[in-house]
């Protein structure tokens, strides 16, 4: 009893020296500004660094990773230098659908060219889009017992994440949370019902309760495997409950405990996701800018600011109702909408915490406005004057026009008066 008593003591005593004062300085390494509430992380753990840019935390770990919003991924080990230097990066971003991600479709093959010929600097990429689909195959035996790879796009991620990080792409991976078809479908117990039976919305989608560790779980397992695979960024939609009443959940659904069970979730991505060093962002609809509750689906700035760097609000001009802000026609004021929201936003969160979607389809509400390159040049305008991170295009069917990205685009456009017009407000 002795002898097992001292080698457990010469054990501890040896985790114990093994342990580690970590401190240093975080700046801006274009300014040489602190960096303020960056985030220090080993696997364990993270600590913020202070208005002077100094952090300091107790880890036994090899490898640390700093995150924080507005600057590039950093990582270094216990012997590196005190002061670390973070480059500072705005996203340029546009969206790559879980069927055009495929390396011989034509779209993605759009993407490269657009990478090549334009600023862009960011793909998002959908890992796992609405109906379930996994983009490659994982070690998840839930996944495969689903059917969520028989229509993978990728077989070789290693190879295809080193061919897009060859044109110095951000990689983001976009995660659709709640709404799964194949989970939902294969798992009963935990799906949404409604009168007995496997609810499904307005596209004929089913959902899994967010109220369900297991769908938790689920999600959480394709973006550690996203984080493995070198993306970027993890990128959580649908991370909220469905806008219908009436149905069958695994909890009472009032707003205290839809915002309780959205943030446990996000604490948990964050514990599965530390020790990858990767961004977390969120998207939302458009009216979290504006709203006082949680429009009945789980989602405000407040609850999500803690536990994520971005929120990534979908504003877009035609998704605004008729008269909002004065407007009869929204989708005819892209500048307004967009600035306006961002910078409401902006009293709750940072605005370099935001990044916004923006439109790059064909306004779908009454005057069917084409959003040509002018109108485009004046949402990301109000993106840029509203001191964001930057910002990211939604086509559903990634298509985007090269003529998007020319940087003398906006003051062109503004001398040549080809903005569109206001409509007045009608009675």
């Amino acid at each position: 009893m002795k002898k097992k008593f001292l080698f457990s003591l010469f054990v501890v005593t040896v985790l114990h020296a093994e342990t580690k004062t970590i401190e240093g300085f975080i700046e801006n390494g274009k300014t040489n500004a602190a960096v303020e509430k960056a985030k220090i992380c080993d696997a364990k753990q993270c600590v913020k660094s202070e208005k002077n840019g100094y952090f300091t935390l107790q880890s036994d770990s090899n490898v640390f990773h700093i995150v924080a919003p507005g600057y590039k991924r950093y990582r270094f080990n216990p012997t590196s230098k005190k002061i670390h230097m973070l480059t500072p990066f705005t996203v340029h971003g546009v969206y790559l659908t879980f069927w055009g991600a495929h390396r011989k479709s034509k779209t993605f093959k759009n993407i490269l060219s657009l990478a090549d010929a334009s600023y862009i600097n960011s793909v998002v990429i959908d890992v796992k889009n609405e109906f379930g689909d996994i983009l490659f195959k994982t070690s998840s035996k839930e996944a495969l017992q689903n059917g969520a790879f028989k229509n993978r796009q990728v077989y070789h991620i290693d190879e295809y994440i080193q061919r897009l990080k060859k044109r110095n792409l951000y990689l983001i991976a976009r995660i659709v949370v709640f709404k799964d078809e194949y989970q939902a479908t294969n798992n009963p117990e935990y799906a949404i019902k409604k009168d007995q039976k496997l609810w499904r919305n307005h596209d004929n989608i089913a959902w899994v309760d967010p109220f369900s560790q297991k769908a938790w779980k689920y999600a959480l397992d394709v973006a550690v495997a996203a984080a493995e695979a070198g993306f970027d960024e993890i990128n959580f939609d649908y991370i909220r409950f469905p806008a219908k009443q009436g149905l069958v959940l695994q909890d009472e659904n009032t707003m205290e405990k839809r915002l309780k069970t959205i943030a446990a979730f996000l604490v948990y991505a964050n514990k599965r996701l530390r020790p990858y060093g990767v961004f977390l962002s969120v998207d939302t609809y458009g009216n979290i800018c504006w709203n006082k509750n949680d429009t009945n689906i789980g989602q405000t700035i407040e609850n999500f600011e803690p536990h994520v760097d971005y929120i990534a609000p979908m504003l877009y001009p035609s998704s605004f109702a008729c008269g909002t802000m004065g407007y009869a026609y929204p989708a005819e004021h892209p500048y307004e909408m967009i600035f306006k929201s961002l910078k409401n936003a902006s009293k709750k969160i940072q605005p370099h915490r935001l990044r916004p979607w923006i439109q790059a389809f064909r306004d779908y509400s009454k005057l069917r406005k084409r959003y040509d390159a002018c109108v485009i040049a004046e949402e990301l305008r109000a993106a840029r004057d509203a001191n964001t991170s930057g910002w990211v295009f939604w086509s559903p069917s990634s298509k985007y026009d090269v003529s998007y990205f020319d940087a003398n685009l906006s003051k062109s456009c503004m001398q040549k008066k080809k903005l569109l017009k206001e409509e007045p407000l009608k009675n």
